[in-house]
């Protein structure tokens, strides 16, 4: 429990980003899987959605634009309301600046699990049920964590760029260059990159067995131990920020004027 609260620290290491990329990477396969059973539809999947928007618009298929449209306004919002609470945490220079993103993202998760039936029959503007667009505001919102704390280096919820990455290495790996004349520069391929890409991919599926097994087998209640998760990777470096709040509330100039206020001698009626 010690070692989790460093992983939404604003002070990162490559073990860090990876540590919390790898358990994101979990969390949304479990979500992204799992939802398709209920839902069709992958809801992090923004290359699909686009590919949907611009089919919509040729097609003359006003809902297929529409579904198309939520998702990545959704996921959208996400990647924006992650930027902001992470620059009001540097900005108040909190220690757990990333912990807030993923409290939010398990305030959302929670009621999705708890009452996911009842949001699928909540009709949207945008012809789908609110819990297509909560699951893709979430997934915005959790790529743009692994997004901001590594660099863009890792992200999570979607693994093209990860599964190109594994191509590109086992590529290098793999190659075999005659050496005629003036041998080249040998090609080598990066053990790091090759290992943090095959470990994203590797924990997205996992994930995607685990939220698929549980939908299948549990419903929508199997949301709440992934939602538990981000709780404990939030919850215990805000803890370590309260004393903060409460010290910068304490120099406040109104919070001074008040105590003074009440220090002060009062005369007698």
């Amino acid at each position: 429990m010690r070692r989790l609260r460093y992983l939404t620290n604003r002070h990162r290491a490559p073990s860090t980003n990876l540590a919390l990329g790898l358990l994101l990477a979990f969390n949304a396969g479990a979500i992204n899987a799992g939802g398709f059973l209920v839902l069709h539809m992958y809801t992090s999947h923004m290359t699909g959605f686009a590919s949907q928007l611009a089919d919509g618009m040729v097609l003359g298929n006003t809902t297929l634009l529409l579904n198309a449209l939520g998702a990545i306004l959704a996921f959208l919002s996400g990647a924006a309301v992650c930027a902001m609470l992470v620059n009001w945490g540097r900005q108040h220079r909190l220690q757990g600046v990333y912990a807030l993103p993923l409290l939010l993202e398990a305030i959302l998760m929670f009621p999705f699990g708890l009452m996911g039936a009842i949001t699928m029959t909540w009709v949207t503007p945008f012809a789908v049920p609110l819990t297509v667009l909560l699951l893709s505001f979430t997934m915005g919102l959790q790529n743009a964590v692994a997004s901001k704390t590594s660099g863009g280096s890792i992200r999570t919820t979607h693994m093209t760029g990860n599964i190109t990455d594994v191509g590109i290495e086992l590529g290098k790996m793999l190659y075999w260059r005659r050496r005629a004349g003036t041998a080249p520069a040998p090609v080598r391929h990066d053990r790091g990159r090759l290992r943090r890409s095959g470990g994203l991919v590797c924990m997205f599926v996992l994930g995607g067995a685990a939220g698929a097994l549980g939908f299948k087998y549990v419903g929508f209640v199997c949301v709440v131990p992934f939602a538990a998760l981000l709780l404990t990777l939030s919850i215990p470096p805000l803890l370590r920020d309260v004393p903060r709040f409460k010290l910068r509330a304490q120099r406040l100039p109104w919070r001074r004027y008040a105590v003074a206020d009440a220090q002060a001698p009062r005369s007698p009626d």
